[in-house]
């Protein structure tokens, strides 16, 4: 989202603040005051949006986006991000003052590929959600379809779970959902038994450090060899893709400018 745009929608704006402000209207944190506010993937805001947000954290006050009154507010804030702020605030992309206003109360939820016990929950939330909003009978998957979720790695977490979910919701003509709703990369087999065909004789150590060389490579290249991208898709600090690409042995690739 554009930096005045997500500030128009966090703090408001008044009548002719921009072109398209034919009236004012109340920001997030107006219509949030005394209760609390989510402010969801916070490490991808601009500098300048973060010192503002400082500001309202510290004073409790701010001003609608073209406006001259300070508006004061009782905010509670709940931050979530899928990046590693203490990395960014390393790297300059993140104010340290913001990231120690933040830190009061840290919960770190595991990506969804380590806590697949959840899996089946969320499934069933997810069918029902769908199958109400569908107007459809409630869905339920196989024990078949029900495997390769739980093998799956879920890049995507929750929100690629509740995606596949959907889809096979939208595209069932039964009650039971069976693998063949699934997308192809959930039931692809075709990376990793090569791999250990062509090595037989290798050891399941040398078999994993392929895979992840494989899996890295491959992600490298859809983020067109974009390491900040490939480390944020993957849900891992850079400095932890990068060490993995110097133990790999894993020639980073130039983009070529046109």
């Amino acid at each position: 989202m554009p930096p005045d745009l997500l500030e128009s929608t966090l703090f408001g704006h008044v009548k002719g603040a921009f072109t398209s402000a034919v009236s004012s209207k109340k920001g997030l944190f107006e219509i949030a005051d005394r209760g609390t506010l989510l402010l969801d993937d916070i490490g991808t805001m601009s500098m300048d949006t973060q010192s503002k947000i400082l500001r309202v954290l510290q004073d409790r006050r701010f001003m609608h986006l073209g406006g001259v009154h300070e508006v004061q507010v009782d905010v509670r804030i709940i931050a979530a991000t899928n990046v590693d702020l203490r990395q960014m605030v390393r790297e300059g992309k993140f104010r340290e003052d913001l990231f120690y206003r933040l830190n009061v109360i840290t919960i770190d939820l595991p990506p969804l590929r380590q806590r697949k016990e959840d899996i089946p929950l969320l499934a069933e939330f997810f069918l029902r959600r769908y199958s109400e909003e569908n107007q459809r009978q409630t869905r339920r998957m196989t024990p078949e379809a029900m495997r390769p979720l739980l093998n799956y790695a879920w890049p995507g977490n929750v929100r690629e779970l509740e995606n596949v979910i959907e889809r096979a919701v939208v595209l069932s003509s039964v009650a039971e959902i069976g693998p063949d709703l699934l997308p192809d990369s959930l039931l692809d087999r075709g990376t990793v038994l090569p791999l250990i065909e062509s090595r037989a004789d290798a050891s399941l150590f040398d078999v994993m450090e392929e895979c992840e060389r494989h899996i890295i490579v491959a992600m490298l290249e859809k983020c067109s060899w974009n390491q900040t991208e490939a480390a944020e898709r993957f849900h891992i600090p850079l400095s932890t893709l990068n060490q993995k690409i110097k133990r790999l042995n894993i020639e980073i690739k130039k983009k070529i400018r046109e």
